[in-house]
């Protein structure tokens, strides 16, 4: 990240874009925390075989991956205070946004399999429930946030033609436009059509299962085409942070339940390639940053 234009900036004390809300900076703590909590307990679950999803689910894989791309995003989120505009954060928070309010959503269109509508065991009842109250009260947050930081004004340079300080090399921008296309077309057919796209997975899902992992391929898909659209590596930092650590969560789980997935079909190898793409995509774009600071650096 190029560290002259930054420091003109603070030192003019302009911001360059809409300056970021500090109802954002505490919705993006506040998931930080529960997802690296629920999303460890998931994840865990599911490496041993354990089914400990909200919703009842007929393999541990689905929710273990729920779990993974929870406590993946964690981190990443914890940094969106430092960022002092919105751009800096949108390509994370945008995809953070539809994640809250499509799970909340998914579940309740699927409240019937629910552990406590089930007559699960009590700790998955409570937690089922507990799910239900949390992500309804953190997706309407996350509206209201979204809502209130849109009514900033941008300032200063961002109220202008802004150059990238870090531009997306040209090379990288057709792979990142098929990744990113990828996962935006299997997350939207798992969502909105998971009787047909659900059958097409290399494991067994149901239809519960299937909505809530198609909307985190959504989010990903569109948060990749944002960072395109963004052509600036300086204003997706916080982005490439969460891209690698939720590939490889993804990667430990999927290795760990190797058994449960059908790796000799098309779609099992099409998902080693787009979860292969997002771990080289945060990859290379981090490295690609750092030389740009080292360059720049006096």
């Amino acid at each position: 990240m190029s560290t002259v234009p930054q420091e003109a900036d603070r030192s003019a004390g302009i911001p360059d874009g809409r300056a970021l809300s500090p109802a954002v900076v505490v919705l993006s703590g506040v998931v930080g925390g529960i997802s690296a909590t629920v999303g460890t307990l998931l994840a865990v679950a599911g490496l041993t075989g354990h089914a400990a999803g909200a919703w009842v689910s007929p393999e541990a894989l689905s929710p273990g991956l729920v779990g993974a791309a929870m406590a993946g995003v964690a981190p990443a989120l914890f940094t969106v205070g430092r960022a002092r505009v919105w751009e800096e954060v949108r390509c994370l928070v945008l995809p953070l946004a539809i994640v809250l309010v499509g799970l909340f959503t998914v579940t309740l269109l699927n409240a019937g399999t629910l552990q406590a509508v089930r007559g699960g065991p009590l700790f998955l009842a409570l937690f089922s429930l507990g799910w239900v109250a949390t992500l309804g009260v953190l997706a309407l947050a996350a509206v209201g946030c979204l809502a209130a930081q849109y009514r900033r004004r941008p300032e200063g340079a961002g109220t202008e033609a802004r150059r990238p300080a870090v531009p997306l090399p040209a090379w990288s921008k057709p792979p990142l436009a098929v990744l990113g296309s990828g996962w935006l077309g299997i997350g939207a057919g798992l969502l909105f059509f998971p009787a047909f796209w659900g059958a097409l997975l290399p494991w067994t899902v149901n239809r519960a299962d299937a909505q809530g992992l198609g909307v985190w391929a959504l989010a990903l898909g569109i948060g990749v085409l944002g960072s395109l659209a963004e052509d600036d590596l300086a204003r997706i930092r916080p982005a490439l942070g969460a891209v690698p650590v939720v590939a490889l969560a993804l990667a430990v789980v999927l290795a760990v339940r190797s058994s449960a997935v059908d790796w000799t079909s098309g779609p099992g190898a099409a998902l080693v390639t787009l979860v292969a793409g997002l771990l080289v995509t945060g990859v290379s774009g981090r490295w690609l940053l750092a030389r740009a600071a080292r360059q720049d650096a006096p």
